[in-house]
């Protein structure tokens, strides 16, 4: 009987340990889902990769997330789709960035995508031989977006030519007619981010006059995510951060599909796009010097009178979701 009995007790524990094992394996985490914001810039390569990749969905499987893909041309109307709660993190310029932190709907800055002076040029037609450097503005009709880092970018270079805006004709335009205002000579020069700058440039249309790297511009872009979303899925973000940095050691390697891919999102050339890439440091964390920075953007938007007023950008930095 004693025997019996244990091989029955024995029966009885190893039937409830494999009950148990299903049983768990069933039992799935409650559903979440995260809405990512994605805009065509080069600034954003890695968070590519990783969405056709699917880097990021198989990494939040476990935690039974759906991950939610939101394409954008730019970082304004991001940010109104962040501040409406229909996006949870979104990938934007340092001009959109410290305006976000800035609105009503509190958000914060849990890390830099990228950063890159040299991302920004100042571009002359090739064939204008009357203007070759930042000391050739005075008198130019200059075109850029105002309010954008372009803008920012071309103050600091009239700043460094002893100039001012007086002394320019400044045109507001929309990214997306850089080419044709180059093609049209309606103005002199045009103020412009990558990968419009190496798109004209491969055109044969246009030389770069000045690059970013001639001031203080360090080009910082912004990973920003709604405060009321990472109270209860900060695991969630911490993840895509990390996700991101390992998408960017891709980088060098990447093959012909992914290669391809990316060609298409951005619209330029497959064999451009590593050589767009070298232009920025994707460092994941916010350092210091891309907190003062954002903290200049936020001077110059105030002095051009497109802020209300200055606040400090450090006050909304939160780099412990990269470094957990």
């Amino acid at each position: 009987m004693g025997k019996k009995f244990k091989k029955l007790i024995f029966f009885i524990f190893i039937s409830f340990a494999i009950i148990s094992a299903f049983s768990c394996k069933d039992k799935k985490m409650p559903a979440r889902t995260v809405r990512i914001a994605i805009q065509p810039s080069a600034a954003f390569i890695p968070l590519y990769i990783a969405r056709f990749s699917n880097q990021i969905e198989d990494a939040l499987a476990s935690k039974n997330v759906t991950v939610v893909w939101q394409d954008f041309e730019s970082g304004p109307p991001m940010n109104e789709s962040l501040a409406a709660d229909l996006t949870d993190i979104g990938v934007i310029g340092d001009v959109p960035t410290v305006r976000a932190l800035a609105g009503a709907t509190k958000m914060r800055l849990v890390g830099v995508p990228a950063s890159g002076p040299n991302a920004y040029a100042l571009l002359a037609r090739a064939d204008n031989s009357n203007f070759n450097s930042y000391k050739d503005l005075k008198g130019k009709k200059i075109a850029t977006v105002f309010g954008s880092t372009g803008h920012n970018f071309v103050k600091k270079l009239l700043e460094k030519a002893g100039l001012s805006f007086d002394d320019i004709e400044f045109i507001n335009i929309q990214a997306s007619s850089a080419e044709l205002i180059l093609s049209s000579s309606t103005a002199d020069a045009v103020a412009i981010w990558e990968p419009n700058i190496t798109r004209l440039l491969d055109k044969g249309l246009a030389k770069i006059v000045a690059q970013g790297d001639e001031t203080d511009l360090r080009g910082t872009n912004g990973f920003v995510v709604r405060d009321e979303y990472i109270a209860d899925n900060g695991d969630i973000v911490s993840e895509i951060l990390h996700q991101y940095a390992l998408a960017v050691k891709k980088i060098p390697n990447l093959d012909q599909q992914m290669l391809s891919k990316l060609s298409k999102a951005l619209s330029i050339k497959e064999d451009l796009i590593i050589p767009i890439s070298q232009k920025y440091d994707f460092s994941v964390s916010a350092g210091n010097e891309d907190i003062e920075a954002l903290q200049d953007t936020i001077s110059f938007l105030v002095s051009i009178q497109n802020l209300h007023s200055e606040y400090r950008i450090a006050n909304f930095v939160d780099n412990s979701y990269f470094d957990r």
